[in-house]
Order: structure tokens, then C-alpha cells, then sequence
């Protein structure tokens, strides 16, 4: 196979990760094709690559001949725009959340399933060194049975944050802090634990973003089937974004992670894994470098026909907990998790 023909669809503010981990891996990739609803983005993106094309319609990309499209709108257009590329024979590769409902979720993993593609959810942060570490030390029975969880994201959006046709309404971006913000730590937290979710009971406010309609503010308490209690919280009206704090404590030890370095204290002994700054991200500093590493690994992935890791079905499992700390919120309840797959 030669090199990978490669398109972006939505060149707003998270693409300029995509156009520098597009340009270090240009030994294995062209971009050929760059949509965006304003044309001007589009056509910007496009300029920094060469015989790249650009529009401000789907449809002109889809009788292109590509091997992998980057999903990068709003949250409530990745359902059709991700199953429109699917059904044409191309590879995709969609920014969280995977959708905005659970339906739409299973609509995704159903026509990826279907296609024979092969598609996949960044969640960036699970390639930071010191998670993959942690990781394994869990999954081989090092670190004992997970006992708890914790999470705290303090960010900040200004009011121009929300100044879009989407952002800050529950139709469509789904939600705020929580399907915005907080899904990675929240993603991290159940990808570490290893369980299914058994039971949610959560709270949702808008106490200070008043200019928007969902949440600024959010916790939990979220129990596993392993028995683990995750005790979950975020808020983006804090005067700063401040590097998330996740908190894993086990049997034989605790996992730490601070921003990107992961701290591990097991046997009296404690060793912090400092994260590699040395790729160029191009966006801002607590969002990492690690979409390189989930994009470079999906293009491996389409070249040797290898498994995806962070699958539709992966990125279910954090729009789950979200969707059933909503729900819980909303009704005043303690909501039951049935795990149907």
C-alpha cells in the first residue's frame, strides 16, 4: 500500500492538532481533502498541504477516492456524517463523543460493524505513558483489586467559548462540562477501573455560564460491578483550566495523574512517569500530544489490517456514564446501569 489519502471534515478549533500530526506523519499520509461549513477554514486548512481540495460540502467528498476521514464537527453531525463515510468504504477516525444519545452510538458501531472499515474514537489521553503503564499493572494483577476513583477537572469557558451555532445547547452538543470537557477524565477513570458500571447517581447546575442552557457543574458517585465507587467532578467557571487530577486507588497501591504525568506508589516504592513534550500538538497545552499517537496508531491499523483499540464500542462506555449522570440528574435518581450489549 502506498500512502494513505487522507481528508478532515470540520477545520475549527481542534484541527490544528490534526494539521501538525497530519505534517509528522506526511512519510506515510497525503491530505487530500478538507470540508468545512465555512469555506474559508476549508480552504485555509487546504493550503497547507499540497493537492489537497476543499469544499463546504460532504458530498463533493465522497466521490473522492480516500482511504481515512477525520470527523471533527459538532457532536450532534457524527452520526450521518460518520455512517455516510462508512458506507462509501472509508476508513474513519471521529473526536469524542462518539455521538449525543445512545441510539445514535449503536447506529455507528452497527454500520461500522457492517462496512468492514475500520473505525475509532480518539480518546487521546488513554496513550499517555504513564496510563499505559498504569494500565498494565492493573489488567496483570500488580497493583491488587481497584478499591476507588476519583476525578476533579476545574477548567475555564469564557461566554466567547459558546459564541457558535452549537455550543452550550443541550440538541446539539449533548450537554456541557461533562460530554465536553470531562469525558476524557471520566473515560480514563472506567478504562483504568476495568468494569462494567453497576449503579449512577449524579447532579448537574448552572450556577455561573448562564449564557447557555446546560450544565457548567457536575458530580457523581458512580459504583462498578468490581465494587470500585468513583466519586466524579468537573466545572469549567473556574478562573483557569488547571491540569486534571485522577485519583486510582488499589489493593497494593495508588495511581496518581497530574495533567500528564502519572505518579505510581506500590511496595513503598514511587516512581512518577513524566510525559515526552518533545511533538509539536499546535493546539492548547492541556489538550497533549497524544492525538498523534492515536492518529499514527489508526493509520498502522489500516496499513497492517490490525485491530483498533479505542473502537465504537470503547467509546461508548464513556458517553454511557455521561448520558446516565444526566439522566440521573434530571430525574432525581438512582439509575440502575443494565450493561446490554
Amino acid at each position: 500500500m502506498g500512502k494513505l489519502k487522507i481528508a478532515i471534515i470540520g477545520c475549527g478549533r481542534i484541527s490544528v492538532v490534526y494539521k501538525e500530526a497530519f505534517k509528522n506523519l506526511s512519510d506515510r499520509i497525503e491530505v487530500r481533502f478538507a470540508i468545512d461549513k465555512v469555506l474559508d477554514r476549508a480552504e485555509s486548512f487546504a493550503k497547507e498541504f499540497e493537492q489537497c481540495s476543499f469544499s463546504d460540502r460532504i458530498e463533493d467528498l465522497l466521490e473522492e477516492d480516500l482511504d481515512v476521514v477525520h470527523i471533527c464537527t459538532p457532536h450532534f453531525l457524527h452520526k450521518e456524517q460518520i455512517i455516510k463515510c462508512l458506507d462509501k468504504g472509508i476508513h474513519v477516525l471521529t473526536e469524542k463523543p462518539l455521538a449525543i444519545t445512545l441510539q445514535d452510538a449503536d447506529a455507528i458501531i452497527e454500520a461500522a460493524n457492517s462496512s468492514g472499515r475500520k473505525f475509532g474514537v480518539i480518546f487521546q489521553n488513554r496513550y499517555i505513558e504513564g496510563v499505559v503503564k498504569a494500565k498494565q499493572l492493573i489488567d496483570n494483577g500488580e497493583m491488587g483489586k481497584v478499591l476507588g476513583a476519583w476525578s476533579s477537572l476545574t477548567w475555564w469557558r469564557p461566554p466567547s467559548y459558546y459564541e457558535c451555532d452549537w455550543k452550550g445547547s443541550w440538541e446539539k452538543e449533548g450537554g456541557g462540562v461533562l460530554i465536553d470537557q470531562a469525558i476524557h477524565s471520566i473515560d480514563l477513570v472506567q478504562h483504568l477501573v476495568g468494569s462494567k458500571v453497576k449503579w449512577i447517581k449524579g447532579q448537574i447546575d448552572n450556577r455561573v455560564l448562564k449564557s447557555v442552557e446546560v450544565e457548567d457543574v457536575a458530580s457523581a458517585a458512580i459504583g462498578f460491578e468490581n465494587g470500585c465507587i468513583y466519586s466524579l467532578f468537573a466545572t469549567n467557571y473556574y478562573t483557569k483550566s488547571s491540569p486534571i487530577q485522577i485519583e486510582i486507588m488499589c489493593e497494593n497501591g495508588i495511581i496518581n495523574i497530574k495533567g500528564f504525568d502519572v505518579t505510581i506508589e506500590k511496595d513503598g516504592e514511587r516512581t512518577t512517569i513524566e510525559h515526552n513534550d518533545k511533538i509539536e500538538s499546535g493546539g492548547q497545552g492541556y489538550w497533549g500530544i497524544y492525538h498523534y499517537y492515536q492518529i499514527k496508531e489508526f493509520y498502522d491499523n489500516v496499513i497492517e489490517d490490525t485491530p483498533v483499540k479505542v473502537t465504537g464500542y470503547e467509546g461508548k462506555k464513556a458517553l454511557e456514564i455521561v448520558l446516565g449522570v444526566y439522566e440521573s440528574a434530571k430525574e432525581s435518581i438512582k439509575l440502575e446501569v443494565s450493561n446490554q450489549e
